[in-house]
């Protein structure tokens, strides 16, 4: 045994640990398991020299490649939207970047931005209003925004509560805020597959961690039973303590991006 030889099992155990962490405690485990299974089954039959039963598995299995790409698509999907925001490079060096910046960034929001929609927070968290902000950074949101009602209007703390107000045909879904506009309203976001989340969070706390893992956008969330705000980037949620804390919150996201 050579040491490429030795390199080469090390790989795939990693690449089959890996897997395995990936899929862990989500719905496609049960699957994988089945698919693995048939796996053996195969092995077992070839060895023993049944040969219709090992044609008839090979079809399966053939067949199957197709099929693990179908049933597995949301968390292949997920897997390299992951990857992509991990190891991205920086849009302001890269000759991609500048020539879709344009396109893809979302830019900063003003200090006036900023002081609307942390005071509109405020006043919501006082009635208790629920309320789900998304503000993109680098990663475009357009399939998200596809979902929802196009607003394009500038920030403002009145439109912020009256769209998030529950009798209002708009207020089911989340608020998308790019640069200094409002964008879209009653979008919808991914669901986390997370199982570990406290009780205390409810469905918006559970959108805002799925959107925040599958890409770089920021969410705050009001929640509509205690009145909280909560900050949420990469499927962590922070508790916020004031009103001044969320605005140095964001202020340190768009000076960081």
């Amino acid at each position: 045994m050579s040491l490429v030889d030795i390199l080469d099992i090390l790989l795939v155990a990693l690449i089959i640990f890996l897997l395995f962490r990936w899929i862990r405690g989500s719905s496609a485990w049960n699957i994988f398991v089945a698919i693995i299974s048939l796996y053996f089954i195969r092995l077992i039959v070839s060895v023993l020299g049944m040969r219709l039963t090992s044609t008839i598995m090979d079809m399966v299995l053939n067949v199957g490649v197709l099929a693990i790409i179908v049933i597995f698509q949301p968390e292949i999907r997920r897997f390299l939207t992951r990857l992509g925001n991990r190891y991205r490079v920086n849009a302001h060096n890269d000759l991609i970047g500048r020539i879709f910046r344009g396109v893809n960034g979302s830019g900063a929001m003003s200090n006036d931005a900023v002081n609307e929609v942390t005071e509109a927070c405020r006043r919501m968290s006082e009635s208790k209003t629920g309320a789900l902000i998304v503000i993109p950074h680098s990663t475009p949101l357009d399939d998200i925004i596809e979902t929802g009602d196009r607003i394009d209007a500038a920030i403002h703390r009145r439109l912020i509560m009256n769209l998030f107000f529950k009798n209002s045909p708009l207020h089911d879904g989340a608020v998308i805020i790019s640069s200094n506009h409002i964008v879209a309203a009653r979008c919808t976001l991914p669901i986390t597959e997370k199982t570990n989340i406290p009780p205390q969070y409810g469905m918006r706390h559970k959108a805002a961690i799925g959107i925040s893992e599958e890409t770089d956008a920021e969410v705050i969330v009001v929640s509509e039973e205690t009145g909280g705000i909560s900050f949420v980037k990469g499927g962590t949620v922070t508790p916020i303590g004031n009103i001044n804390e969320l605005k140095l919150m964001l202020s340190n996201s768009f000076s960081q991006q």
